[in-house]
């Protein structure tokens, strides 16, 4: 009927997505105002942070507002404009804290822009109250306990088994991991796949046991749009749960 821990402030957090469920459980089962968390990158350390006194939905939901003196987050669209309030777009960082380039000088041109912000490569947007919230990755990366797994990687060596026809690599919201990592097949007629067949088979094919999903969904087909692109939102809105 009390928390674990009555004492305990906060618990920090950061370096991957949080069900928004989980602060809540930890608020109630450990202790303290939940996950305060925020959000940084190497290149560009802790440039948004939540505190001790933001309200406890923003504290779920989002990384927190930019902070440090001097620093900035641009939300551009994905065909070049400056995103409003909640339209999403890549989160493109600037500040104090932000690297000069990179050892390779030959990489820079390709991740700032034209005003110096870092092309931080995160899909996100920040809120009408200027909290960031990360939405996902454009290139399509699975950060699992911290760790990134490629789902193109996934999807490559899958399409290798002779009973995958279609398949898809998502990212599922995870209490424990912050990401799990769930694989949607399209079966060949005649054909299944077992969940134990798909770990053996990406085993033998030299697959770090880290990145082999947890989870297998199979499907009649994986949905495409019009221009023959996987539909992952329908797939994650399918199987969140």
């Amino acid at each position: 009927d009390r928390g674990l821990f009555p004492e305990v402030r906060t618990f920090p957090g950061g370096g991957a997505p949080k069900p928004p469920a989980l602060h809540a459980e930890m608020k109630r089962e450990l202790g303290g105002v939940g996950i305060v968390s925020g959000y940084g990158l190497t290149e560009c350390p802790i440039i948004a942070m939540n505190t001790v006194r933001c309200p406890s939905d923003k504290l779920a939901r989002t990384e927190g507002r930019v902070n440090p003196p001097g620093a900035e987050i641009r939300v551009v669209t994905l065909d070049g404009r400056i995103a409003g309030p909640d339209e999403e777009g890549e989160l493109r960082l600037r500040g104090p804290q932000l690297c000069k380039g990179y050892v390779d000088p030959t990489l820079d041109a390709n991740a700032f822009d034209e005003d110096g912000f870092f092309r931080s490569g995160d899909l996100g947007f920040l809120d009408a109250d200027g909290y960031v919230v990360v939405t996902g990755r454009l290139k399509d990366v699975i950060i699992r306990k911290g760790e990134n797994i490629s789902a193109k990687e996934l999807e490559d060596l899958l399409y290798t088994h002779p009973a995958v026809a279609d398949v898809a690599v998502i990212g599922l919201p995870d209490p424990a991991l912050g990401e799990r990592c769930c694989a949607v097949v399209a079966c060949e007629p005649g054909e299944t796949l077992a969940f134990d067949a798909m770990v053996a088979f990406l085993k033998d094919a030299g697959l770090m046991r880290q990145k082999i999903p947890e989870q297998l969904e199979l499907v009649i087909e994986v949905p495409r749009n019009a221009a023959g692109k996987i539909q992952k939102q329908i797939l994650r809105q399918r199987f969140m749960d």
